[in-house]
């Protein structure tokens, strides 16, 4: 049997339809024979099986095309230079390859589609060409390594700036001792817990010895050096953070901490020796007191507390109690005036220079009335500046000074209350470091005011006195 294909079948049973409906025509609803008009008319704008599957072949294509990802062309790669230097240092020069500027004329419409319908081309071409520029450029660098190459002179100060700011074995150069040990020890404040010692030994109503008054100034500065040192070495994390601090020769790393805690003791055990048996067990006794109170009381305070300010002005006002005791050997209330002025002094002192420096005890953890009670900072630092008026007018009551003394005085303790008072009201750094600059010079001119108006000892007053007149004695027999 013939079977014919399918095409040709196809054919056959259209043209069978078509002519059935051409014969039914009149007989066929009005829509059906519109649509055999149509497709007499014009043929072409019926869809056919084949308009069909090209449009199909379409859709996949620019469905394909969407999901399609180019790969984007390898960048040329940076040419590195390397200098070596004598420091074995290196520097690393990165040369990037010029890009050609793109050409911004107008062309025709044309010129635009054919240039979208390449993009691989010219991607190709501009990547021949970056590579073309990057062999231009490193014949060139190699024309110009060919020649002198330039190379920074570094100089003296910043070769050993650079080498000290590097790690380094600690070495310990005897010449630099000396100046470590005065660093170390503190010895601007050292000098000024001697100079108050002094004067609160000369101010005792006893004769002067000069023997007595070496022992005990030795001993007292041999005390508050081994406090300062101890001190120090207490708080290295902390001076670190500090810009006031942070050249501390336990934090630079110039001596070792147990070079440290030797040399305090070695100031330490023999100033308190020295004080007990050359002077006598009581003075012994409160340079031993001071150095527990700064060391175990004061300096872990800082972190703790405000209460610390209070606990350094006991410190600080034990130094001439020490040298009164030293040439009378007993607690008289002449001692304790002395210390109150030293204690009344420290506040407005301390809290004028802690003002200035708020940020750097918050940056190294220290809780400072400044920091934490600027208000009070500033209060107290009036109150005991109006308080030194009132120290004044004890002494003569004492019998320490004659009643000169309140009013000689009166002057500096009137300007730095006034001063106090400024820095309580504008509460700004100019007003703090007037007031700590006028502290400075205050505390000596009291104290030298204080040692001219020095009330005279019983038996000078006596020693001036004329002698009476004797009776003449007459023998009877």
């Amino acid at each position: 049997m013939y079977k014919t294909p399918c095409s040709r079948l196809s054919g056959l049973v259209g043209a069978s339809v078509k002519q059935k409906l051409v014969q039914n025509i009149p007989r066929c609803n009005p829509t059906a024979r519109s649509l055999v008009q149509l497709h007499r008319r014009d043929p072409s704008s019926w869809s056919t099986y084949q308009h069909l599957t090209y449009l199909k072949r379409q859709y996949a294509a620019k469905k394909s095309s969407e999901l399609h990802q180019r790969a984007i062309p390898k960048q040329a790669p940076l040419l590195t230079i390397v200098d070596e230097r004598e420091d074995s240092i290196e520097r690393q020069v990165q040369r990037i390859p010029t890009i050609k500027p793109v050409a911004t004329d107008a062309v025709s419409q044309s010129e635009d589609v054919t240039s979208k319908m390449q993009p691989e081309v010219s991607t190709l071409n501009s990547t021949a060409d970056d590579v073309a520029g990057e062999k231009d450029s490193v014949s060139r660098t190699a024309v110009i390594s060919a020649e002198t190459p330039h190379i920074q002179v570094e100089t003296e100060e910043a070769r050993e700036a650079r080498l000290d700011r590097q790690w380094k074995q600690l070495k310990v150069d005897v010449a630099d001792l000396p100046d470590i040990y005065a660093r170390l020890a503190k010895i601007k404040l050292t000098a000024l817990v001697v100079t108050t010692a002094a004067a609160g030994y000369a101010m005792a109503p006893v004769p002067f010895d000069p023997v007595l008054f070496f022992m005990s100034s030795l001993g007292t500065g041999l005390a508050s050096c081994s406090a300062n040192s101890i001190n120090q070495y207490f708080e290295v994390p902390f001076d670190s953070n500090m810009n006031r601090t942070k050249n501390r020769p336990l934090v630079r790393g110039q001596i070792s901490p147990l070079h440290a805690v030797s040399f305090a003791l070695a100031c330490g055990v023999p100033g308190v020796a020295l004080l007990t048996l050359a002077v006598n067990p009581l003075t012994g006794f409160l340079g031993a007191l001071n150095i527990f109170l700064y060391t175990c009381c004061y300096t872990p305070l800082k972190r703790l507390s405000i209460t610390n300010t209070w606990m350094g002005a006991v410190v600080g006002a034990i130094p001439p109690v020490m040298g009164w005791t030293a040439a009378t050997g007993c607690l008289e209330p002449g001692a304790l005036l002395l210390g109150g002025f030293l204690y009344s002094w420290q506040f407005p002192h301390f809290n004028a220079l802690s003002w200035n420096l708020r940020e750097d005890y918050s940056r190294g953890g220290y809780r400072m009335m400044s920091v934490t009670h600027p208000g009070m900072c500033r209060r107290v630092a009036l109150r005991h500046s109006l308080g030194l008026i009132g120290l004044a007018t004890l002494a003569p009551l004492l019998d320490v000074t004659t009643w000169t003394f309140p009013v000689i005085s009166l002057p500096i303790n009137l300007y730095i209350s006034y001063l106090a008072f400024r820095f309580y009201r504008k509460a700004d750094r100019g007003s703090a470091r007037k007031l700590f600059f006028c502290s400075l010079w205050h505390l000596p001119m009291l104290l030298l005011l204080a040692l001219t108006c020095k009330k005279p000892r019983k038996d000078q007053e006596e020693a001036a006195l004329p002698p009476a007149p004797s009776l003449p004695l007459t023998l009877q027999s």
